[in-house]
């Protein structure tokens, strides 16, 4: 960021738009109706329209996987122990997947005072 006031070229830290936390390294753009928002990773993991676009892609995704891998073994009627710990990891990695790929999308580098990234 340039310092409009001082009408010089000194960089100020960036901040998240949401706790205040200073993004030294990198930091995500998320999008809003209005505009793009800077957000520190935490923040960015808890943005509602990235957790909801995450979970209906681990909804849709980890049904089609359980019903591949374990479909025959649910409709025969037997459910295993093992099977308590699976299917949830089932849904779990594609929900992981699906929100790596979209924080690696919106990465943005942040620029220190140094003028280094």
């Amino acid at each position: 960021m340039i310092d409009q006031q001082a009408g010089s070229a000194v960089r100020t830290p960036a901040e998240c738009e949401r706790c205040g936390k200073s993004l030294e390294r990198s930091t995500f753009e998320v999008r809003t109706a209005d505009n793009a928002r800077l957000r520190c990773l935490t923040c960015a993991l808890t943005f509602w329209p990235l957790v909801r676009r995450s979970a209906i892609v681990a909804l849709i995704v980890g049904t089609i996987l359980t019903t591949i891998n374990q479909g025959n073994i649910i409709l025969g009627g037997d459910f295993p122990a093992s099977l308590y710990w699976k299917i949830p990891l089932t849904y779990a990695v594609p929900y992981c997947v699906a929100t790596t790929g979209a924080l690696l999308n919106s990465r943005r580098l942040v620029q220190s005072a140094e003028g280094t990234a």
